[in-house]
Parts: structure tokens; C-alpha cells; sequence
């Protein structure tokens, strides 16, 4: 099938909007926050338009759309991860997620427990169990990396020990586009009884996941990376997991009662969504998600990859054989995504990616919140390139085109 990249571009306004200068926007930053195409921009407008109110215990009837509105979202992340709607618990974004895990799950941990990262994480994935380290004694350890930028899965069983509880890792990393081999690090959680947590920012945005399949206990992600609002985002939780744990937060909506002497928590997963939570937002998820449902997933990924190929085998022969752009990460499209970072001998990312802009490319650089990873790969930064289904070669003929400028610009030789 061809898949028909202006077609899905025209459902996204952003690319009427002229980027510096006036130039055409060619936006390369998907990774970071992806588009929003019309049918989740109308359902956002059409939501506080016509059924804004607070949820759960409020009885008029905007209150009630609004807590239909919302349990609906629910159900349809429920079914995008394969799970029950009681499992799926409502945050601002993976980060949030994370950190209700670090809290809570991090609870039932005592000083000399282990809890297992890799090299490659993002600081959403590593700063929260650094301060649960740092807080309760347990021992953090770190899975290496290998020098294609992957997990290096050889290394799980001196990594991994019986003293470990649970195994953090990224799905697919938000610098190299690598995908975890997720089965492997499931298996060698199994085999000493501890838990697997998914940092699945990178990866939700390219179809449905089944956490069920996927065998891990913990799956985060967000809005915004899945062409929904920025603000939302959900932790996917074992319901015997999260029927163990306790709140994160305390306040309204998360109680079955409370007296001056006691409080009794709600079920989940209503106990880790205190207050009001971002409705509109989540309203705007589950738009994101059914509009994700609407593509074909298998013409995307084609597409996906013939621009990713087009982008490594363009760097290459830019860098002309002499090392003056090297990739980092995957080489080829072998289990990874379109996320290519790439360092330019003699040229610092912000100076490329300002460069850039002013061809209306819109680039992200520097350590992309993963300096563990820039350290262990002696890396100041990369520029990045991360692709969308609305990216064509249009977008990256200009990347090229202001690639060489600022090669020219700078005296990269």
C-alpha cells in the first residue's frame, strides 16, 4: 500500500503556520512533542466547549458528561495497552508515572534492595530512582550499554541479581531510536522475582501495545509523544500491583473516607489520581488515540522507514567517508525507530540546530535529557532527527539543504 504522507499532513494545521523567517515548517522534533491533527484539536475545543465540569462526584449533568468524557478516555487507552480500565491510572505524562512508582511501589523496598536501570534512559527514568536511592538505601545499579547505543543484554546476568526487585528500561530510546529487546529483560527479571517498568514514551506513538504480550508490570507514557495534549499521560499497572501500593498523593477523590484518626483509600485506580486531574487533556488522549487507530500502521512504518534510510544513507555521504558525521546508535533500521542522532565533528548540536531554524527545520540538540548515556558514550551532545507520519522528503531534502549551510557556516571540513 502507498501510504500518502499529505494527506496526513493536511490534517495537521501547525504546517500552515510559516517557521522562521517565513520558510515552509519542517518539523523534525517528534520525539520530543509530537503534532496534534485536527480531529484531536476539535474534540479538546469541543469537550470544554460543550461538557466542562469536574468529574466523579458532581450530579449535574456536566459533571457527568465530563466523568463520561473522561472514563471513556479510560477505556480506550485500556484497549490501545491490551488491559483492564481499573489497571490504567491517569498522570501528567511518563514522568509523573514514573515517579508514582518510585513513591509507592519504591514503599515496599528496604535498604540493600536492588533496582536495576540502563546507561541509555532518560532522566524521567533514572532521576526518580536515584532519589528513592539516595532516600531509602537501596542499591541502584546500571545495565551497560553497547557502542551501537543498545542495552547490552550480555551483561543482565552479572547486572541482575537475586537482590533485585525491579528492572527500569526504556522501550525504545528517545536518543538512538533503538528498541529494547524487551523479552530478554523480562526473563531475567522472572528468573530472580522481580518487576519490569517500560518508559514507553518513544514507542506508544507508533500503535497499540500489549502489555499483556510484552510481560512486564509497569508501562508509562504520554500524551504528547502520541499526537495528544501535552499534560496527560498514564501509568498501566497489574491490578495486584497496584491493589498493593499505596498513594502517591493525598488529597480529593482518592479516599472511600476520612475521619480526624483515619483515612480509608479508594480502589484503584482512583487512589493515585488525587484532585482534579487533567480532564481535558485526557479527553484529548483518547481523540489521539482513536485517530492513531484510523492508520495504517505497516504503510507507516514504511514510510517511516524509507525516510529514516534516506536520512542515515544522506549522512553518510555527507560525512564522506571521513568521520566528520558519526551516528549514533543503530546503523541501519534494524529494531529501531525514526530517531537518529548524529554528532558533526567540529560543530556543537545548539550551532546546528540554530542554524537550521532558519531554514524552517526544526531540530532538537544536546544530551536530550540522557546525559548518563552522552557520558558513557564520551558525547557533549548530538542533534537529532525524529520523524512523524506526517514527515515526507520534503522535510528532509531541507535538512540536508541546511545541513550543508551550516557545515558552510561553521568550517566543518
Amino acid at each position: 500500500m502507498t501510504f500518502d504522507s499529505a494527506a496526513i499532513r493536511t490534517q495537521f494545521p501547525i504546517f500552515e503556520v510559516p517557521a522562521t523567517g517565513g520558510a515552509a515548517l519542517h518539523y523534525l522534533d517528534s520525539a520530543a512533542t509530537a503534532q496534534m491533527p485536527n480531529p484531536v484539536l476539535e474534540a479538546v475545543r469541543t469537550h470544554d466547549a460543550n461538557a466542562r465540569g469536574n468529574i466523579k462526584r458532581g450530579v449535574h449533568f456536566m459533571a457527568e458528561r465530563a466523568t463520561e468524557a473522561y472514563e471513556g478516555a479510560r477505556d480506550k487507552v485500556a484497549g490501545f495497552l491490551n488491559a483492564s480500565p481499573t489497571e490504567v491510572v491517569f498522570t501528567s505524562g511518563t514522568t509523573a508515572a514514573i515517579n508514582l512508582v518510585a513513591h509507592a511501589f519504591g514503599q515496599s523496598l528496604k535498604a540493600g534492595d536492588e533496582l536495576v536501570v540502563s546507561e541509555l534512559e532518560h532522566h524521567s527514568n533514572m532521576v526518580p530512582w536515584q532519589m528513592l536511592r539516595d532516600r531509602s538505601g537501596i542499591v541502584l545499579k546500571y545495565l551497560p550499554i553497547t557502542g551501537e547505543g543498545r542495552l547490552d543484554l550480555e551483561a543482565l546476568g552479572a547486572t541482575v541479581s537475586d537482590k533485585c526487585k525491579l528492572i527500569a528500561v526504556t522501550h525504545v530510546s528517545n536518543v538512538t531510536g533503538a528498541v529494547t529487546n524487551v523479552s530478554a529483560i523480562v526473563a531475567a527479571a522472572k528468573a530472580v522475582g522481580a518487576r519490569v517498568l517500560l518508559d514507553g514514551a518513544q514507542r506508544a506513538s507508533h500503535g497499540p501495545v500489549d502489555v499483556a504480550a510484552l510481560g512486564v508490570d509497569f508501562y508509562a507514557m504520554s500524551s504528547h509523544k502520541m499526537f495528544g495534549p501535552s499534560g496527560a499521560g498514564v501509568l498501566w499497572g497489574r491490578a495486584e500491583l497496584l491493589a498493593d501500593m499505596p498513594p502517591f498523593l493525598g488529597g480529593g477523590e482518592m479516599i472511600r473516607s476520612v475521619t480526624k484518626d483515619v483515612i480509608t483509600f479508594a480502589d484503584p485506580p482512583a487512589r493515585f489520581e488525587a484532585g482534579t486531574p487533567p480532564i481535558t487533556q485526557v479527553v484529548g488522549m483518547g481523540a489521539a488515540i482513536d485517530w492513531i487507530g484510523t492508520l495504517d500502521h505497516e504503510a507507516v512504518t514504511t514510510h517511516l522507514n524509507r525516510l529514516t534510510e534516506r536520512v542515515l544513507n544522506g549522512l553518510a555521504d555527507l560525512g564522506g567517508g571521513n568521520g566528520r558525521i558519526k551516528v549514533i546508535g543503530p546503523q541501519g533500521l534494524q529494531e529501531r525507530y525514526p530517531v537518529i542522532s548524529f554528532e558533526v565533528d567540529g560543530a556543537h548540536p545548539h550551532d546546528i540546530c540554530q542554524i537550521l531554524d532558519g531554514h524552517g527545520v526544526a531540530l532538537r540538540g544536546g544530551h536530550h535529557c540522557a546525559q548518563v548515556f552522552m557520558d558513557a558514550m564520551n558525547l557533549p551532545g548530538t542533534s537529532r532527527v525524529s520523524l512523524g507520519p506526517y514527515s515526507d522528503d520534503g522535510d528532509v531534502d531541507a535538512f540536508f539543504e541546511g545541513l550543508e549551510d551550516a557545515f558552510a557556516r561553521l568550517g566543518v571540513q
